[in-house]
């Protein structure tokens, strides 16, 4: 049994509009992710402030991985309409494109699997990511974790809802 299987909902392919988005950008270890992603609830307030409506659940944007090593990330929301950044705040847009898609229901520490479970699934569908290898880790052209779960709605880890959204080449 292939192990994309073993994932609650298959994975999929869906063309995706460009979206703009506002978000912090970081560099740090698998060990310290929690310094760039407890930046989210500062971007919320950030927006509010402004009178910005989130158009979209909040992610992390892979940009470069060098695994054991840093990795270059982002944790965004989407917007409406492109605004500027300020400060921190880093303004940007999600590229347009093919991705492949899967949604997982639980615990955050379930994702390195499902995200081994969704590459091996590329392979064996023939796609290719849209990813370039060069000496400092793998540079994606866009890898998202979305986390569809308010945290202060559903405190449950093993309950919240999380798709990895990762661009195909082409």
């Amino acid at each position: 049994m292939a192990v994309y299987l073993l994932m609650r909902i298959e994975p999929k392919v869906e063309d995706r509009a460009a979206q703009p988005y506002l978000g912090f950008k970081g560099v740090v270890t698998m060990q310290a992710i929690a310094t760039i992603a407890d930046r989210l609830p500062e971007l919320f307030d950030w927006l509010a402030e402004r009178g910005i409506e989130p158009a979209g659940a909040p992610f992390f944007k892979y940009d470069v991985i060098a695994m054991g090593d840093r990795l270059e990330i982002e944790v965004g929301v989407p917007v409406a309409v492109r605004v500027p950044g300020d400060g921190d705040v880093s303004a940007g847009v999600l590229p347009a494109g093919r991705y492949a898609v899967v949604s997982h229901v639980g615990h955050p520490d379930e994702l390195m699997d499902v995200t081994g479970a969704l590459l091996g699934w590329a392979v064996e569908q023939g796609l290719a990511w849209d990813v370039v290898e060069e000496p400092d880790g793998e540079h994606w052209g866009c890898r998202l974790e979305v986390y569809r779960t308010n945290p202060a709605e559903e405190p449950d880890l093993a309950k919240w809802e999380t798709d990895l959204v990762f661009r195909l080449k082409g």
